[in-house]
């Protein structure tokens, strides 16, 4: 085994000092003020946030129907189906993880309830033509900005454009309590709904809090090049050998979704590790610029990047290369190499075996497309420049 494996995003490293009790402040007052927002609620997860968000909007409305990308999260589906409401798919625009707006537009009616457009590895997705269906047809938007805490479109936080948006605090998503969310909507009465629902939907549960403490005391000392190899690099690579890119990617989930309180010892840690996050966004946002147009300069890869007017968060560069073929040759050198590639998500939706009962086989080409010619890269602090060469040499001999 590789004495060091780098991680396939850049999480915050967590320090000895963030462990420490004591008084850190009030996490959620913290993160609405790093947002630049009245208010955001926590919970114990980015799914927890989104049922938080659906049963508020559930409750509002006769609708049932929630239409969702088809190259997203599956644990999207799980949360649509914990409400009980009815997953519906959209195909992605070509090339893209973006909702296409003609098949959106066909999709969506009176019994639409809303629409989860992702903003997919902290690239900020075009929201004007979703919320033009939206408002036609009379559903909701909800951001899917789980991993991009942080990026902001004309200066404003994901999750204001839409009606509402939550992000993740999962482990590589930047900040973290190993597991969290939060939640966020513009309107005031809107806030004041999803925070009633908040205290009444969601228990405390000390055997789940007990058990996401040990966690993230284990993220603190293992989220390390030396003590990656055994909580993710191990998993990672048997994954491969077994030729199972769901294991590999970290895809299997269960619809049994945990809902709990979060403890105020983890709100604590994120508290004090929130302090370093601007610097460490910045940092990350700095390597972007620099190696983007080396990834980019090569023929046949396709780097995606954000638009004027927006800042994306850079926790991974997504990148597209001309075929399917192409790209699992790349993945074969490079995968299991411990460089920090890997792939977003296994499939498209209807593609995951264990997701048939709510989605179905439903057709999504584009989808397919996306997830058949992409990987990722890590932009994590330790991807040092030798191994970014490493992997533009990889990228340069397969696509040109």
């Amino acid at each position: 085994m590789s004495k060091c494996e780098l991680p396939p995003t850049a999480g915050l490293p967590l320090l000895f000092k963030d462990l420490l009790s004591g008084r850190a402040g009030d996490f959620s007052q913290q993160l609405a003020a790093f947002l630049d927002v009245p208010e955001v609620g926590v919970e114990c997860s980015g799914t927890a946030s989104l049922i938080v968000i659906l049963e508020t909007l559930r409750r509002r409305s006769g609708r049932t129907r929630v239409v969702v990308p088809a190259y997203t999260c599956p644990l999207v589906v799980f949360a649509v189906a914990h409400c009980g409401l009815e997953v519906q798919v959209c195909d992605v625009r070509l090339r893209s993880f973006e909702l296409d707006p003609g098949t959106l537009a066909k999709l969506c009616d009176e019994g639409t309830l809303a629409i989860i457009p992702t903003h997919l590895g902290g690239r900020v997705a075009d929201l004007d033509p979703v919320v033009r269906v939206a408002r036609h047809c009379g559903a909701y938007v909800i951001e899917d900005a789980a991993q991009a805490l942080g990026a902001r479109r004309q200066g404003k936080s994901l999750g204001l454009v839409g009606d509402a948006g939550f992000f993740s605090l999962a482990a590589g998503k930047g900040l973290t309590l190993f597991e969290g969310g939060l939640w966020l909507a513009a309107d005031a009465g809107l806030r004041a709904e999803l925070k009633n629902t908040s205290q009444e939907i969601v228990p405390r549960k000390l055997g789940w809090e007990a058990l996401r403490c040990l966690e993230l005391l284990g993220y603190a000392l293992a989220y390390r090049p030396h003590g990656l190899p055994y909580v993710y690099g191990r998993a990672l690579r048997r994954a491969l050998r077994q030729n199972d890119p769901v294991a590999a990617v970290g895809d299997y989930f269960s619809p049994d979704i945990p809902v709990h309180r979060v403890s105020p010892w983890r709100q604590a840690v994120g508290c004090r590790a929130l302090l370093r996050l601007p610097a460490f966004q910045r940092e990350l946002a700095g390597r972007a610029a620099q190696r983007l147009p080396r990834l980019a300069g090569i023929p046949g890869v396709e780097v995606l990047s954000d638009p004027p007017g927006v800042s994306g968060t850079w926790p991974v560069f997504v990148v597209l290369l001309p075929s399917e073929a192409i790209r699992d040759r790349v993945l074969g050198e490079l995968w299991g190499a411990g460089v920090g590639v890997a792939r977003m998500f296994a499939f498209a939706l209807p593609d995951y075996a264990y997701l048939q009962p709510w989605v179905g086989h439903g057709v999504a080409p584009n989808a397919r497309e996306f997830a058949a010619c992409s990987l990722t890269i890590t932009n994590s602090p330790w991807l040092d420049d030798a191994q970014f060469d490493q992997i533009l040499g990889v990228l340069s001999r397969h696509c040109c």
